[in-house]
């Protein structure tokens, strides 16, 4: 099965208007938006979908009241890999096709999944050129690092986040049916995974909770850097949004982050520079903790200029 990662995540929502905002202050490119819904979408074409929690071309929420994420929607390679999930989760499982094509089944918690052919298309955007002292350096002279006004935008669907009451049952699910593979875990709380057919250190993090705390705990695009992170995440806190937790760099997955409050019931994050692995990769276990979950972290200071008074906290 040629899963190549997340496609789009789709969302029950009550306020359309505060939603769109949000996804929009975030990055992405409103490609579709009405008083019913909207489809918003990063660089590469992956997305978040938003319609009114009573629409009833959604799944059935079973996690909790709107709004909640509904549907988790992942790309393949061909027709054929869709035929190849819908014979297998046909044997113990409703699975049906829409008018587009796309399969749409659950997964054994109960979590609405889809797939389809791959919406994903290439783009171009700028690398992030760093001068280290002791290699060559990367940006060319009179190239400079940083301006105010620099894009710092979502580039691709990056992951998402479950709280679910079985780990080991959801693992179990998405390795023996899916073809998933467990890059790390948390010992007691759950296993990070990547598809077969993608390298990013994940694109499914489950995280063992009591069964009322089933649902999204937040999901993920990538950025270009750790700059990026921090740029994206700054002119988000500029427009009003409230920040969560970060920014730092995550210890499993190495990747850089920034979470932020969102109407959308779950957090919303920015990441940069994930770990990539193949199947040579040993799956590391780590104990659950804030040491373990974060190399550093940062906490916010109100800017300031040399010969100025003390900073505040921010």
């Amino acid at each position: 099965m040629n899963i190549l990662g997340l496609d789009a995540l789709v969302f029950g929502v009550d306020d359309i208007q505060s939603c769109a905002d949000f996804l929009q202050d975030y990055g992405l490119n409103a490609v579709q938006l009405s008083e019913s819904g909207g489809r918003f979408e990063a660089l590469d074409g992956t997305a978040v979908v938003i319609r009114h929690s009573d629409d009833p071309s959604l799944p059935a929420g079973h996690h909790g009241p709107s709004p909640s994420l509904r549907e988790t929607v992942y790309g393949v390679r061909s027709i054929n890999d869709l035929d190849a999930i819908e014979d297998d989760l046909g044997r113990d499982r409703e699975v049906s096709r829409d008018v587009n094509g796309v399969l749409h089944s659950v997964d054994d918690l109960g979590f609405a999944i889809a797939f389809q052919v791959t919406c994903r298309r290439p783009f171009e955007a700028p690398a992030d050129l760093t001068n280290s002292p002791g290699s060559a350096p990367q940006r060319p002279v009179n190239q400079l690092g940083i301006t105010a006004d620099m894009p710092a935008v979502p580039r691709s669907l990056s992951h998402v986040v479950y709280f679910v009451p079985d780990a080991v049952k959801g693992e179990a699910f998405y390795r023996d049916r899916l073809g998933f593979v467990t890059t790390d875990s948390f010992i007691g709380a759950g296993p990070f995974m990547r598809t077969a057919g993608m390298d990013d250190h994940h694109c499914l993090f489950l995280i063992q909770t009591p069964p009322h705390m089933q649902g999204c705990e937040h999901f993920t695009f990538h950025v270009g850097s750790g700059t990026e992170v921090m740029v994206a995440g700054t002119r988000l806190q500029q427009k009003g949004w409230t920040s969560f937790w970060g920014p730092g760099r995550h210890l499993l997955g190495s990747n850089w982050f920034w979470y932020f409050n969102s109407p959308l019931g779950c957090h919303v994050e920015y990441d940069a520079d994930m770990d990539q692995h193949d199947d040579e990769w040993v799956a590391r276990q780590s104990p659950m903790s804030a040491d373990n979950s974060q190399l550093f972290l940062f906490t916010s200071q109100e800017k300031w200029m040399p010969g100025g008074p003390p900073p505040k906290k921010g």
